[in-house]
């Protein structure tokens, strides 16, 4: 077998992230000296092209033939000019033409229904569709921005609940700490053992949230979603008493082709569940169809629109795109990441990651925020850092922590997997939050740092999850 040349395996070890990371600043700096328009009747899609031979001002033709009208020269005023897109302002950054900025407006003539509504669905088919992502002239494209005139974002559902409405709804104010688990194991388990799981969880007056996993699928012969749901209600209703006044919203994992989700969803919102969720990214449409066909019942269930394979979108459209379209849509959780010490265990990370944040949280008009869910190696170790970060930005009433393994798989004394001193070990963790003593300790020294301050106050089970997730003495 010949040997890989030194020059290949450089291109192959390429970091894709690092290039992101820098291709984020440059755009970051540049888009606001060359801002999308606002067009009342276009809807604006902003790209970042590197063509291998034609230039910017080419590519607006080309994408106005093949992702619009398909003619070239329309003739005027007439109903196919009207649906006809347009480049609407281009920024070359270099003296070839063929590489930078370029805004298309894309007109609603061609996309609004007759009810004057659209779906995300259509927004991406039109401004992510083959001219863009597909053909080979394109050495990169990236969907940037889509900038919706307001009147059409108001047509769109939002969440049912938002973070504020989850919290009311469950009985969390606003400044209080929020957190949620997950489902462990998360397949090959029984409606029996869902029950189980859940009344261990449910017992914890920390949490508001539990939700399944999405490897556990609805349809299985040992164990169907209407039953798991029917014995995790009654799980909650066994432990209300160890909650007081608060509600705990519970999401089985709804997946399948579109009337089996339709018909999971009511069997699961029949046996009493307050909320769903759906592997979002590969279940495109599901969400909106879900709010829509919801939205009149006295207590729509609360959407959690899982983004686990986002990656796989995000290379060509970038995730803020992807979470506002999800927001619209009405998606009442969406999982960022945690602030981790060292390297980010998953993404997003960085100026992404604020990015994804700043979308799912900021004021939109008639669309209500989304509950953002800390996840993905949230654990006692950097709840304190995360706290800290959402304290100093403001953003406390929108986050829930959510932590899987890190609550449900911590062993207690007698080695033994123990949600409850899970949980134990993370309200330890807000007790040493509130002291203050951790504030200004650098990020590589918090984990250390912490594991002393549990040990010199007795936090038996806070020392005993740092142990375990960091594998300290």
């Amino acid at each position: 077998m010949a040997a890989i040349s030194t020059h290949l395996l450089d291109a192959l070890w390429h970091d894709a992230d690092l290039r992101e990371e820098q291709l984020r600043q440059v755009i970051t700096d540049r888009l606001p000296q060359h801002p999308p328009p606002q067009l009342d009747d276009q809807v604006v899609a902003t790209y970042f092209l590197a063509l291998r031979t034609k230039k910017l001002s080419e590519m607006g033709r080309e994408i106005a033939y093949h992702a619009t009208s398909g003619i070239k020269q329309p003739p005027p005023a007439s109903l196919l000019e009207e649906c006809t897109g347009q480049a609407v302002g281009i920024d070359p950054w270099d003296a070839t033409g063929r590489i930078g900025l370029l805004h298309m407006a894309f007109p609603l003539k061609m996309l609004l229904n007759a009810q004057g509504t659209l779906t995300s669905c259509d927004l991406l088919h039109i401004a992510a569709g083959a001219i863009l992502f597909d053909v080979y002239e394109n050495l990169d494209s990236r969907l940037l921005r889509l900038t919706i005139p307001d009147r059409v974002v108001r047509t769109f559902p939002g969440p049912a609940y938002g973070a504020t409405g989850v919290r009311q709804s469950t009985g969390f104010s606003e400044d209080e700490p929020a957190f949620g688990t997950i489902l462990k194991p998360t397949a090959g388990i029984t409606p029996d053992q869902v029950g189980q799981l859940v009344e261990q969880a449910a017992r914890c007056p920390l949490l508001l949230f539990v939700k399944e996993d999405e490897n556990l699928y609805p349809n299985l012969d040992y164990s169907p979603v209407a039953e798991r749901t029917r014995q995790a209600v009654a799980a909650i209703q066994r432990a209300q008493d160890e909650r007081g006044a608060k509600g705990l919203v519970f999401a089985p994992h709804i997946s399948g082709a579109p009337h089996e989700i339709l018909d999971s969803v009511q069997a699961v919102l029949d046996a009493g569940a307050t909320g769903v969720m759906f592997s979002e990214s590969f279940a495109t449409g599901a969400v909106r169809m879900v709010r829509d066909a919801t939205r009149h019942r006295e207590r729509p269930p609360a959407i959690y629109g899982h983004n686990a394979g986002i990656g796989v979108r995000t290379r060509c459209i970038w995730r803020e795109v992807i979470d506002y379209l999800a927001r619209l849509d009405g998606i009442d959780f969406r999982q960022t990441a945690p602030v981790v010490p060292g390297t980010p265990f998953i993404r997003p990370y960085g100026t992404e990651w604020e990015a994804s944040e700043e979308i799912l949280t900021r004021p939109i008009a008639g669309i209500r925020s989304v509950m953002i869910a800390r996840a993905g190696g949230l654990d006692q170790g950097n709840l304190i850092m995360n706290l800290q970060d959402a304290e100093r930005r403001g953003m406390m009433t929108h986050i829930l922590w959510l932590a899987g393994s890190a609550i449900n798989s911590i062993k207690n004394r007698a080695g033994q997997p123990d949600p409850q001193y899970g949980a134990a070990a993370m309200q330890e963790a807000l007790e040493v939050y509130g002291t203050g003593v951790l504030d200004g300790i650098p990020v590589e020294e918090h984990v250390t740092t912490l594991l002393q301050v549990a040990q010199s106050k007795n936090f038996t089970p806070l020392v005993d999850a740092i142990r375990q997730r960091y594998a300290l003495s």
